[in-house]
């Protein structure tokens, strides 16, 4: 193997553990939020800021690394973000406060957000055309199974030491070794830079997607449209929106006089860039689909929370194995093929969720198929599309294509969140219209004695007696009074049954939500094949 080869190998490797790292802790963090919201004494609605601020760090930091790694070099870069990830881990660690711990998380986010970045642009600028695909495919695939399996693992830490701050004490001896490994075996890649750094567009950037972003993180999934109505909603977006305006009108002018903006403004107005830019949200928008998965495995198919995570398992390998195969793909099909068949291939594994599933091992199949599609898309397709023909700015490009699947990520699971909450508001109707002929077949087959079948009838003139509603309210203090025990099995199983069609008809308009997010962005492909053609003839 030639010294170049070497360095190629060291640099791809580095650069999926940094990765894997990065996307893992985001997860990993899901399984300890009770634990940590209850040793700082706060309420599960301030605890979820734990996760916004690092949403809203990795949003910022994406595009402005990706400048400065083109602009200052990538190896440099990827130490500094690395060691910054690794110092915001030691602060969440030894937080002794909850605002303390949120300054931390947000400093990790500015660390971890630009490596996947970093890595990206590096094998763009360093390997020849015919192996970036696979190259790009692999770090995709550490970012997917990471995502998946970050709650899994967060879970094995917890029960193993009891205590939430290693967590993030087990990225300390990761991060130092990255660092040193990274000066020893990393070679420095940069694009030329071009007058003075654009500090104004810094700001004007990072204050537009902190204000867009922060107002998608406050609507309401049970009453998206009205809460689009809120001043904390709109306010904020119509802030960003009018930031970014500003943005674009002063990066035109400094690209005009010949500056380096932070943003350069010819990017954007690429057709062909944009419909990559809207593939890309549309992505984000699958992705955090699988959020919902471990939630529907414990509602639907009954399968213990504390196992819900282990479920998890084959789609995190089918994304692993999809986003290897997509890079493949992109090699030797070319990027638009990639992305046509990941969409096709996702629609029908979520297709198949509200469709096909009864058992688990349908869920398996539904779930890996979806995973598989999923993580086509993951690595190299949208990343070799956002980067043609581009000889510099290629972390930009790339920054500013992984900003669109933040957004796509922010805005989806709103929209998710509200079907499934829509799903169970639907439980009294469902009680009364489906429960009586549900528990009239369990109490066919469960085989109850005759004083239990006395108890029973008792049990039903009670409630027409009293003339209630029958609902899961009116069943509870029933509940209570029951003797026998296959009598109150059967009505705990006929309940069970009716919160199960609930949560079945909410998950289903969510998955429903996935297929047609995933037809859009096979329309999106077959919009943008000819517009790239004319590019690239250009």
């Amino acid at each position: 193997m030639t010294e170049k080869n070497t360095s190629q190998t060291w640099a791809i490797v580095l650069f999926s553990i940094g990765v894997f790292m990065a996307a893992l802790d985001n997860g990993i963090i899901s399984a300890a939020l009770t634990t940590i919201n209850s040793s700082f004494e706060v309420n599960a609605n301030w605890g979820a800021w734990g996760i916004t601020l690092y949403t809203l760090g990795l949003a910022i930091s994406v595009p402005i690394v990706g400048k400065l790694s083109d602009r200052y070099g990538r190896k440099r870069l990827f130490i500094v973000e690395i060691a910054i990830f690794g110092i915001g881990s030691l602060l969440v660690a030894l937080s002794p406060n909850f605002t303390f711990y949120l300054i931390a998380r947000f400093i990790q986010a500015l660390g971890g957000g630009g490596i996947f970045i970093i890595g990206s642009s590096h094998i763009l600028s360093t390997l020849p055309v015919e192996k970036q695909g696979k190259a790009l495919g692999m770090l995709g695939g550490m970012n997917g199974i990471a995502a998946v399996l970050g709650p899994n693992l967060g879970s094995v830490l917890l029960d193993l030491t009891g205590s939430w701050h290693f967590l993030f004490l087990i990225n300390i001896p990761i991060a130092i070794a990255l660092v040193i490994l990274g000066f020893l075996k990393l070679e420095e890649t940069k694009d030329a830079a071009v007058g003075k750094l654009d500090l104004l567009g810094i700001v004007l950037l990072s204050l537009s997607i902190l204000g867009i972003m922060y107002g998608l993180t406050n609507i309401e999934g049970v009453n998206f449209f009205t809460s689009l109505l809120e001043l904390e909603v709109y306010g904020y977006i119509l802030a960003g929106i009018v930031l970014l305006l500003l943005l674009l009108f002063h990066e035109s002018r400094l690209e005009k006089r010949g500056g380096d903006p932070i943003l350069p403004f010819r990017l954007l107005s690429k057709s062909s860039y944009l419909l990559t830019l809207l593939i890309g949200m549309f992505s984000g928008a699958l992705l955090a689909g699988m959020i919902f998965i471990p939630a529907f495995s414990e509602q639907v198919l009954g399968i213990a929370q504390e196992n819900a995570g282990y479920w998890m398992t084959p789609l995190a390998l089918a994304a692993g194995l999809g986003a290897a195969m997509g890079g493949m793909l992109v090699d030797k099909k070319g990027p638009i093929v990639a992305v046509f068949l990941s969409g096709i291939i996702s629609a029908i594994g979520f297709l198949l969720f509200p469709t096909w599933i009864e058992a688990k091992w349908h869920f398996i199949i539904a779930s890996s198929v979806a995973g598989f599609g999923m993580g086509i898309i993951l690595g190299a397709p949208l990343n070799i599309l956002a980067t043609e023909k581009l000889n510099t700015d290629k972390g930009t490009a790339l920054a500013t294509l992984s900003l669109s699947r933040q957004i796509g990520m922010t805005i989806a699971p709103t929209i998710y969140a509200g079907f499934i909450t829509r799903g169970f508001t639907e439980m009294p109707t469902i009680f009364q219209n489906d429960f009586p002929r549900i528990l009239q077949e369990n109490i066919q087959e469960a085989n109850l004695s005759e004083a239990g079948l006395q108890e029973f009838q008792n049990l039903s003139q009670q409630v027409l007696k009293n003339g209630e509603i029958i609902s899961q309210e009116t069943m509870s203090p029933l509940l209570d009074q029951i003797q026998d025990p296959t009598l109150l099995q059967t009505l705990l199983k006929s309940i069970n049954q009716v919160t199960t069609i609930a949560a079945q008809d909410g998950y289903g308009g969510l998955f429903y939500s996935a297929v047609v997010i995933a037809a859009l962005i096979i329309i999106s492909t077959l919009i943008l094949s000819p517009v790239r053609k004319r590019s690239l003839q250009r």
